[in-house]
């Protein structure tokens, strides 16, 4: 059995768990037996974890499993590590999956130790083979590997976000059934004491979570020019995000920063202006569903993963697309 461990906060799902979800059916479909299916199973732990199991019931999967506890009402790494620990031990499963979050990079390095297993994280694709392998990016993107987990089971395996589409998930027929899990959980054990959670700015935005992203890079030119950006971001209600270059002048908040050293996104559309495509901001974008990219420079390697390229002046080309886009 795959177990897929969903994030939720506050009641409110992170769309990362969706991408999770598809590499596991990716997964069953590999390591299954011919002609029959390794079941799949969404673990939700939290409060409110019964209305997030719902919104996840219609993926194609065997069930959902709440595991609501009062240790759990607020993250600790202390207590999702000891509630998810005696959940796993009660489900025995072969694979655990986990989206690639900030969250999942704290408690599942714990998590994995306490148990004694192999953990692979950031994960962008999955191969067969004689076993199966999980490809994982190397040297900030610059490279891939292929990685067996060796060791007795479970296997942890944390999804980079992006590498699979929320679109792609395969739904049921009918609602997967739901389920509520007991766990022991020492209240005692957990040290953490947990105050409210952290905010750069009122401003500050989880560029994850976002459908739609205006980005601009160097082609830019001068601060002042940011301003083009957001009208056209205004007008398709999306957010404005930026490459290293201009965060790094201060030109836009850091949180704001997509890339290698920022932020990964998977928006259903990224529009990217006056940005070459370095290696480093690709490795935060590829997973875009639609890229459209805007550049003077017609070599730039933007154009090699966008599904559309203006090769021209975007100081030119974004007021007409703006107008297009409010008519």
């Amino acid at each position: 059995m795959i177990l897929v461990i969903a994030e939720q906060s506050g009641g409110k799902l992170n769309r990362a768990s969706w991408e999770t979800i598809v590499g596991a059916q990716q997964l069953a479909a590999l390591v299954g037996p011919a002609g029959g299916d390794t079941s799949i199973a969404v673990l939700v732990p939290g409060g409110s974890a019964g209305r997030v199991a719902a919104e996840l019931a219609a993926a194609q999967v065997k069930e959902l499993i709440t595991v609501e506890h009062p240790a759990l009402e607020v993250y600790t790494p202390d207590g999702f590590t000891a509630a998810l620990q005696d959940a796993i031990g009660q489900l025995s499963p072969s694979h655990v999956l986990l989206p690639h979050t900030y969250q999942t990079r704290d408690f599942a390095p714990k998590l994995a130790a306490r148990l004694d297993r192999a953990l692979l994280t950031d994960v962008t694709g999955i191969k067969a083979g004689a076993e199966v392998a999980f490809t994982r990016p190397m040297f900030q993107g610059k490279l891939t590997a292929d990685v067996v987990p060796q060791g007795a089971a479970p296997h942890f395996v944390t999804f980079q976000i992006g590498a699979y589409r929320v679109d792609q998930a395969v739904k049921g027929s009918a609602p997967a059934p739901v389920r509520a899990l007991s766990v022991t959980v020492d209240a005692s054990a957990i040290r953490e004491k947990p105050e409210a959670p952290f905010q750069q700015a009122k401003q500050a935005v989880d560029l994850s979570q976002a459908e739609r992203i205006v980005s601009v890079g160097r082609g830019i030119k001068e601060q002042a020019n940011i301003a083009i950006a957001q009208q056209l971001a205004e007008a398709l209600h999306a957010e404005i995000a930026a490459s290293r270059p201009i965060c790094d002048a201060g030109w836009l908040p850091m949180e704001r920063q997509v890339g290698s050293s920022g932020q990964t996104v998977a928006p259903k559309l990224y529009l990217a202006l006056g940005i070459s495509g370095a290696i480093q901001h690709l490795v935060g974008m590829k997973g875009s569903s639609t890229v459209v990219a805007i550049n003077k420079d017609p070599d730039a390697p933007i154009f090699e993963i966008a599904d559309y390229g203006i090769v021209g002046d975007l100081f030119e080309i974004v007021p007409a697309i703006i107008a297009a886009v409010k008519t």
